[in-house]
Order: C-alpha cells, then structure tokens, then sequence
C-alpha cells in the first residue's frame, strides 16, 4: 500500500506522515492477525491492505490515537468476516477431487498443525480464538472488537475450542502440554 500526493499540490494530507509512522509499526502485526483468520497469506495482505485503506480514510476523523491498535483489530476482523460472507454466498462448485491445500510456508511442526486445525473452524469461532488465544485480549477486549456480548465471546469460544480439540485429536494434548500457538510470522 501506497501514500499517494495530492495531484494539485504535489503535498500529501497533513496527516500522511503520522499515518505512515503508524502503518510502518503496525502493518506487520495486523497482517499476522489477518493470516491466523484466514490461514492464507495472499488473503491476509489483502484483507490488511483494505484495512489500513479504511483506517487511513478514517483517520482524520479519529480523535483518540491512543486506541488505534484495537480500531485497527476491528477494521480487519470485519473485513474478514465480510469478505467470507461473499465467499459463502458464491457457493463452491462441488467436484469428486479435493481441492489442493496451499503450500504450508514457516513455522514449527506443531505451529503448522494448529493453524490446519484452526482453519477449519467457522469463521467467528475462529476470530474469537485468534483474538483470545493468539492476541491475548480479555473477553472484554474480544467483545468490543467483535461487537457482540461476553456471553457470545465465551460461548464461541468454548464451541471454538471443542472443535479444535477434536480437529486436533491426539495432537491436542501434547500441544496443550507444550503451549504451543501461532507467532504470527
């Protein structure tokens, strides 16, 4: 993503340079938090870059940048959850070959299993885990982020546990044991 000149002035906004400090920092991380939602890294870009293009046409407007990193989390949770639900609509055409599976690139053994597991999930399910297991958010935090009640955090959550748990199967207990999760990379 680009900060693009005013073609009239040949100046950016007033803001461009707090808002590029800000991308520089921050890019990385939402990206990471984009891939554990999406389990794709292509996918994740995108959703991070229509994001940071939300955030950057906002800004002006944004009073409190003291809390830019949970508006931020919000803007590419949504975009997720938007982009899969014009996924689900398209419908895939069924075949009788399983589709390929994208090319596992980093990470540990145990990294690559959960992030399998984790992608399977439905897709609230999965956005709650990543924001209570991966970014370390109270069910609070997860609850503004998501826009929904506690109740909803901490019952998404359990179903979203349960289901990797059993995605998982053996593997969850020595996982469990060795506290392993995704580092983002």
């Amino acid at each position: 993503m680009s900060l693009s000149r005013s073609p009239k002035t040949g100046t950016g906004s007033p803001w461009d340079g707090e808002f590029a400090r800000y991308f520089g920092e921050r890019a990385h991380s939402l990206r990471a938090t984009a891939y554990l939602l999406c389990g794709d890294w292509h996918q994740a870009e995108d959703i991070t870059q229509a994001a940071l293009l939300k955030l950057y046409l906002a800004w002006p407007r944004l009073s409190r940048h003291d809390a830019l990193d949970g508006y931020a989390r919000k803007i590419v949770l949504r975009t997720f959850l938007s982009e899969h639900r014009r996924v689900w609509r398209k419908r895939e055409k069924l075949t009788d070959e399983p589709p390929e599976l994208p090319a596992e690139t980093g990470g540990t053994e145990q990294e690559m299993l959960v992030r399998h597991a984790l992608s399977g999930i439905a897709p609230k399910q999965r956005a709650v885990l990543v924001l209570r297991y991966f970014e370390d958010l109270s069910v609070e935090e997860t609850a503004s982020a998501l826009g929904c009640s506690t109740g909803n955090v901490k019952s998404q959550g359990a179903r979203g546990l349960a289901t990797l748990r059993k995605r998982l199967g053996p593997h969850f207990s020595e996982l469990a044991l060795s506290g392993a999760h995704g580092d983002g990379r």
